[in-house]
Order: structure tokens, then C-alpha cells, then sequence
């Protein structure tokens, strides 16, 4: 399980390693906001029908050759960042690194829970979630230390160290066995594959708050970097991925705090939270106080956390066993939807107002979310205080 974990942190660290590039590459290649959020919001729009086709044939496909390919994807991937020399390559490398984190996500999961007793089901569940979000601030994280620190050839260095990570991540996945799966046909229906008895629930208060949270978490991947050097003014390359990790370090560390034990509480604590992190931070935009930035995040990590958390519980405990897989592949297909469209909307929005504008517009739509959720988190409830009895 161990090595499972190792091989899901070092997959998710690359998914979002080019975050602290954004402003390098805007320079580098004469890039509009416009320009820099379609780069990372393509990788979202490849990956989601991955997901969704993957989720679905996977197991037919065999599930640890499904990963080999998505790591080798993802090394296919940052070779051509290395390689780079104008901004069609940088798509390219884009889409493919959507292709590899698409195909990946579902069945990394369903690869983990196959190997892990069913006493253990819950925890290494919750502990995928855990690693999912930390890789995720990693990333940005060591790519901004070496943006600021290392100096030499910014546009290729940091992704030498990223293929060094990724290749370990394919020597770990070789020393795990092989699944002895069932053939199952070919022609597998692709479907989101949610039980029609939980699928009102699902997605208002499991796939709403799931898109939510990445929708959040997206525009501060695709805007926190310009936000730092634009609105912050500070011209330390590190600081947007320390952020980014500080956010969802906090993210996951949270989802080990033990109290609010009653996941329902938790979702309306952390969905609360969720939107109130993202006002602060317009408001440090507004002050230029970095300290406020720091606070808005931190919020916002702790509201991500418990909210993502809670999420991610419910769709691996109320469906049946045999339906869990496919349930929780429809989390994430409604969880990396919300990569999407918020980011796309910050760089057209920004064509008309000013990058704190823009991130109004887009809080004030994820607080009508969090208000439709609260309403909604009354009849869910009392259907989970029911089913848990």
C-alpha cells in the first residue's frame, strides 16, 4: 500500500508542477491571461473524458497496465516540457499530461482498493484523498523553490527533477503484483456509473461540493502565480507554490483533526469555509496585505479539506461494494470538472475587468453553490442518519 501511495503522490505532484511556470511562460512566449489559463484549463478538458472513458474500460483493459501507460504518459509529457520551443509544444505537453492524470486518477484507485483488506477499505480511501492533495501542493511547491533558487535554465531544470520523480514512480509500480482480474467484456457501457438510489445525493452534497472545491483550487493554481507578482507585487518565483502547498498541505493535514466527528456537520463547517477563504484573499488584493493572503488561504485549506474529506467518504460509503469503484470515479469527474470553466472565466473576465474583479464574479457563483448545499444538506441528513442506523 505503501508504494501505492508513493506512486499516486509523485503522479499528482506533476499534474500540477507547471502552475509556478505560468508567469515564466507569459513572459518567455508573450502570453495573455487568456493564453495562460486555456494552458492549464486544457489539461482539465482532456482529462475529464479520460476519466470517464478509463473509469469505465479499465478493468478490462487490465488495470496495472493502465497505470504503466499513465505514468509513461506523464514522463512523455514533461520530456517535451524540457523540449519546449514555442507554445503549441507547451498545449501539447498539456493535453498529454491530461491523457496520463485522466487515466490515472480512477484506476489508481481502484487498483489501491483491490489490494487492501476490507477492513482497511475506509482509511486507504481517506488516505488516497490525503496524498491526492498534498502531491497537489508539491508540486507547485518544488517547481517555484527551483524557479527562485536554482536559477539555471528555469523553463527546463525544474522538469528534470519532476522525470527523476516520475521515474521512480514507475520502478515502484513494477514491484507491486499483478491484479488477477477477471475478463470482463470489452464493450463496457461508459456511464458515470451512479446507483439511481443515491444519485439526487450524490450530486448535490458529494459532486457539487467536490466541484467547488476544485474550482477554487483551480483558479489558485491558474491565477495565484500573476495574483503574487501583479496584485502582491512580490517578485519571489517560490512564494505562489508555497501557497498553493500551504493551502492544500492544510487541506490534508486538516482531514486528521478529530473534531466534528459527524461527516454532515463537517461538510457544512468545511463548505463554509471554502467560500470564505477566496473573499479574503480578493481582500488582500485589494489591500496589497500579504498577510491577508495568507489567512484567506489557510481558511480556505481547512474549508477544502473537511469538505473534500466528507465528500470522498460518502461516495465510497454509500454505494455497494461492487459499485464503489465506479462511484468514486464519478467523484472525481465531477471534482476535475470544476478545472474547467472558473479558469477559462478568469482570463475572459479579465479581458473586460481587473484580476480582483474577476475573482468576485467567480466567488459570488461558488457562494450560490454553498448556499444551495447548506439548503440541501437538511433532506441529505436525514437520508444518511437513516442509511447509517
Amino acid at each position: 500500500m505503501k508504494r501505492m501511495f508513493w506512486i499516486i503522490l509523485m503522479m499528482s505532484c506533476g499534474a500540477t508542477y507547471i502552475s509556478s511556470l505560468f508567469p515564466i511562460y507569459g513572459s518567455h512566449y508573450q502570453m495573455s491571461s487568456l493564453e495562460i489559463t486555456m494552458l492549464f484549463a486544457v489539461y482539465a478538458v482532456i482529462l475529464v473524458p479520460t476519466l470517464l472513458i478509463v473509469g469505465a474500460k479499465g478493468s478490462s483493459w487490465g488495470l496495472k497496465k493502465v497505470l504503466r501507460i499513465s505514468i509513461w504518459l506523464s514522463i512523455a509529457s514533461t520530456l517535451l516540457f524540457i523540449g519546449s520551443q514555442n507554445v503549441w509544444m507547451l498545449f501539447a505537453a498539456r493535453i498529454l499530461e491530461g491523457i496520463a492524470y485522466g487515466a490515472f486518477t480512477g484506476t489508481a484507485t481502484t487498483f489501491l482498493l483491490s489490494q487492501t483488506s476490507r477492513q482497511h477499505l475506509s482509511t486507504a480511501i481517506k488516505l488516497s484523498g490525503v496524498f491526492v492533495n498534498v502531491g497537489f501542493g508539491m508540486g507547485p511547491a518544488i517547481s517555484g523553490l527551483v524557479l527562485q533558487y536554482v536559477q539555471v535554465q528555469p523553463l527546463r531544470m525544474p522538469f528534470w527533477l519532476l522525470l527523476a520523480m516520475l521515474l521512480s514512480s514507475l520502478v515502484f509500480l513494477e514491484m507491486l503484483p499483478s491484479l488477477k482480474e477477471e475478463p470482463k467484456p470489452l464493450n463496457t457501457k461508459i456511464s458515470l456509473g451512479i446507483p439511481e438510489n443515491i444519485r439526487t445525493h450524490f450530486i448535490s452534497f458529494i459532486g457539487l461540493p467536490a466541484f467547488t472545491f476544485f474550482m477554487l483550487g483551480g483558479i489558485v493554481f491558474s491565477v495565484i502565480p500573476s495574483y503574487v507578482k501583479n496584485v502582491i507585487h512580490s517578485s519571489n518565483l517560490s512564494l505562489a507554490g508555497v501557497l498553493v502547498f500551504i493551502l492544500l498541505g492544510v487541506a490534508a493535514l486538516i482531514q486528521f483533526f478529530p473534531w466534528v466527528q459527524n461527516p454532515v456537520k463537517r461538510m457544512r463547517i468545511g463548505i463554509v469555509l471554502l467560500a470564505i477563504g477566496p473573499w479574503i484573499i480578493v481582500f488582500s488584493g485589494q489591500t496589497g496585505d500579504l498577510w491577508m493572503l495568507w489567512i484567506g488561504m489557510l481558511i480556505q485549506g481547512v474549508g477544502a479539506g473537511w469538505s473534500f474529506q466528507a465528500a470522498l467518504r460518502f461516495a465510497g460509503q454509500l454505494p455497494k461494494p461492487e459499485e464503489r469503484p465506479r462511484v468514486i470515479s464519478a467523484f472525481y469527474l465531477c471534482a476535475y470538472s470544476g478545472f474547467i470553466i472558473p479558469p477559462i472565466g478568469v482570463g475572459i473576465l479579465t479581458s473586460f475587468f481587473c484580476l480582483n474583479h474577476s475573482l468576485i464574479v467567480l466567488n459570488t457563483f461558488a457562494a450560490l453553490i454553498v448556499i444551495y448545499v447548506l439548503i440541501y444538506s437538511i433532506k441529505f441528513n436525514q437520508y444518511y442518519s437513516k442509511v447509517t442506523s
